[in-house]
């Protein structure tokens, strides 16, 4: 990759760090629900106005637009969700180390349900260690007793299966005739029209202080620099770099999220959390198995 590359794989993992920063701002103030809503909402009109730009034309079909809803559900509104609540219970750091477990997840579920993509030694022995890292910081609180925490935990997880299940389900939109941005727009589009019912209904936001200036201004770099402006970065660098190097931003992005986190949060990790991270990173490295074969080869 050039040196520009790797400067926007670095600046997208720091901006995708940043959300957990964010989020952890926010939620302590304005409901989890009404983060998400706010968040796709705003992201899906930064989107819109960034294909109009572009000159891209709206489609309607229907079988995209059900595709949409089904993204919409599995990458947007299911994580977001469990991933907000969870940041109400655990540190955002210990929240950004277990959605990095996203891959090990979809090494699994591409493996039940694609016929082209089956587990390979390396990957095998990356979800392994992917297994022990979650073992590492989910066995603490069992032992502590810590009941709040394991459910925020388990929730982080279920938001990464739910990651993996988006990827998976993904791959359709390759035979259809769109671009990575629409597909964007479109699940985040379906994700706030999904999320405006639940929003009014669970949260009643009328009823909620206006939550003051700090907050507002997470929730705004939240879903424009988070959200759409990482879209945008994320496939640019799909498109001239390629999926297996884009999947490097897994391994950064705990990094910037437990500095910012660190930093700004007086968030505390404990020795058996970077246990944890330590594995699951090395997990990832097995996983994408450049490294693996570097060492084999004697480069």
């Amino acid at each position: 990759m050039t040196p520009r590359e790797w400067a926007l794989l670095t600046f997208l993992s720091i901006i995708w760090g940043g959300a957990f920063f964010f989020v952890a701002v926010a939620v302590h103030v304005v409901p989890p629900l009404t983060v998400v809503f706010l968040r796709v909402g705003i992201a899906a009109l930064a989107l819109l106005l960034y294909l109009q730009i572009k000159g891209e034309k709206l489609q309607f079909e229907r079988s995209l637009l059900l595709a949409f809803l089904v993204m919409g559900m599995l990458n947007n509104i299911i994580p977001f969700s469990l991933l907000f609540w969870a940041q109400t219970n655990i540190s955002s750091g210990l929240a950004s180390i277990l959605n990095a477990t996203t891959p090990m997840f979809s090494i699994i579920v591409a493996h039940f349900a694609l016929a082209d993509e089956k587990m390979a030694a390396n990957k095998i022995i990356g979800v392994f260690l992917g297994l022990f890292g979650v073992m590492a910081l989910v066995g603490g609180s069992v032992i502590e007793g810590e009941n709040i925490a394991i459910f925020g935990m388990i929730a982080c997880l279920g938001a990464a299966l739910s990651y993996a299940c988006a990827a998976t389900f993904g791959r359709r939109f390759r035979t259809m005739d769109v671009s990575n941005s629409y597909v964007a727009f479109g699940q985040l589009t379906a994700s706030t029209l999904v999320m405006i019912p639940v929003m009014l209904i669970v949260d009643r936001p009328w009823e909620l202080a206006m939550p003051g200036t700090g907050v507002v201004l997470a929730i705004v770099a939240l879903a424009l620099i988070s959200t759409a402006l990482a879209y945008v970065i994320y496939f640019q660098l799909l498109a001239s770099v390629g999926a297996v190097n884009v999947a490097l931003v897994t391994l950064l992005v705990p990094v910037s999220a437990i500095l910012l986190g660190t930093i700004f949060l007086n968030e505390i990790l404990e020795t058996r959390h970077y246990v944890g991270l330590a594995l699951i990173l090395t997990g990832l490295i097995a996983v994408d198995g450049r490294l693996l074969r570097k060492s084999t080869t004697g480069g």
